[in-house]
């Protein structure tokens, strides 16, 4: 097995809702937001190559949406998805899954890309994996998440003929420990439900070592402290039970932890100090 960290752009969301009921005066001196009171967060998906599959985890905004949508989100920086792959020796064509840990746009954008009038598959030889629980949410959204669930970034997956469920059990809020599903030899998934329903987080077993994309549980190294939840979550107190029960595990195991979002720190390990749980080394996934 191989991984690879696949950058494919940064963007701008607002810093407040980043991190929630937590102070500016506080987030500001780690993540510190523009004149707009917007920060800074990376598009950082996770390729796994296991086999003869070639697995990408989430794909970043796409670029199928108008000036006026990308605006938004002051995206900047070089990376692109396609360079990225490349300089990691591969081709789009060359994906044979997508695990879509959720359908919110900044990581399921991607998936999807236009040819003339006809929106159709960005990776043409690859199966889409999401679930039957998240699926269904995303495509009848609540009045509060549906600006994330964008109809052009989900329902051509389907049409496409690409889409398989991943089987998942029903979430238990009284679990010790998150749920885990198997899905290669190498890979499982574990489900959270805090920030939106059925949210998938691979762990990859790798030189010996346990690797979890993060996605939105907690998005960057900043939200390693418990009550750093974005106000984006749907469920807070979930996220914030999910996250203390993936904390402890993390660190009683000496887990790795793999950010989507943080601008700047692919991945980092954990330690316990007075004040709880917090991040110990911080590298590059190539260094391991």
């Amino acid at each position: 097995m191989k991984l690879y960290s696949i950058n494919s752009g940064h963007f701008k969301l607002d810093g407040g809702a980043m991190y929630g009921v937590v102070p500016k005066s506080i987030w500001n001196r780690f993540h510190p937001a523009d004149e707009n009171n917007m920060i800074s967060l990376a598009l950082r998906c996770l390729l796994i190559e296991e086999d003869d599959r070639l697995m990408l985890v989430d794909n970043g905004m796409g670029d199928k949406q108008d000036a006026k949508f990308f605006g938004h989100y002051y995206l900047h920086g070089t990376d692109t998805l396609d360079a990225s792959l490349q300089k990691a020796g591969f081709h789009r064509n060359d994906i044979t899954d997508v695990i879509l840990s959720h359908l919110h746009f900044d990581h399921c954008g991607g998936s999807i890309t236009r040819k003339g009038d006809r929106l159709v598959p960005a990776f043409p030889q690859a199966t889409y994996w999401s679930n039957a629980l998240h699926w269904e949410w995303a495509t009848r959204p609540n009045e509060r998440e549906k600006a994330s669930f964008l109809k052009e970034n989900i329902v051509p997956i389907a049409e496409s003929g690409q889409l398989k469920f991943i089987d998942i059990p029903e979430a238990d809020q009284t679990a010790s420990r998150l749920a885990a599903v198997p899905f290669t030899a190498g890979v499982r998934i574990r489900l959270v439900h805090g920030h939106t329903a059925g949210m998938m987080l691979p762990e990859v077993t790798y030189k010996g070592r346990t690797i979890i994309y993060m996605a939105d549980l907690i998005p960057s190294i900043g939200h390693i402290p418990l009550p750093y939840v974005m106000a984006y979550d749907m469920f807070p107190l979930t996220t914030l039970n999910e996250k203390k029960s993936f904390l402890g595990e993390a660190l009683e195991k000496d887990h790795i932890l793999f950010f989507e979002h943080d601008p700047s720190v692919e991945c980092c390990t954990l330690k316990a100090t007075e004040k709880g749980v917090r991040e110990a080394e911080r590298f590059a996934l190539a260094e391991l």
